[in-house]
């Protein structure tokens, strides 16, 4: 019998990428231990694209101008951007390493190039 995941726990993707490259199920089942301080600003940074998100949503209902919606949108995107840049770097220089380390380093490559795959569209 399996024990719920602890609080400090998060869900890893563990499969290998689909046939599409479009990278394995979300939600597979591998759990990451992750340093308080790291979810700590994990979680800020994602308030604050929340926050971010919100206020495209209230200037969309106060029938704001257009590029300026669009200007908050970009930045969104961007702050985004730099979260999933700042995982892959800590996936890459964490878990990849050490997947190397223990044998199983091609798996670990394969998967992270799925989900730069993801980001660059191919």
């Amino acid at each position: 019998m399996t024990s719920p995941p602890r609080a400090d726990e998060v869900q890893a993707p563990t499969s290998a990428p689909t046939p599409d490259g479009g990278g394995p199920a979300p939600g597979s089942g591998k759990r990451v231990r992750r340093r308080d301080e790291d979810k700590a600003s994990l979680t800020r940074r994602i308030n604050r694209i929340e926050g971010q998100v919100r206020g495209v949503g209230k200037m969309i209902e106060e029938d704001r101008y257009c590029v300026d919606i669009l200007t908050q949108v970009s930045a969104a995107r961007s702050a985004l951007d730099a979260l999933a840049l700042g995982l892959l770097d800590r996936h890459l220089h964490g878990c990849v390493q050490r997947a190397v380390r223990t044998g199983e380093g091609d798996a670990a490559m394969d998967e992270a190039m799925a989900v730069v795959r993801q980001f660059v569209g191919k």
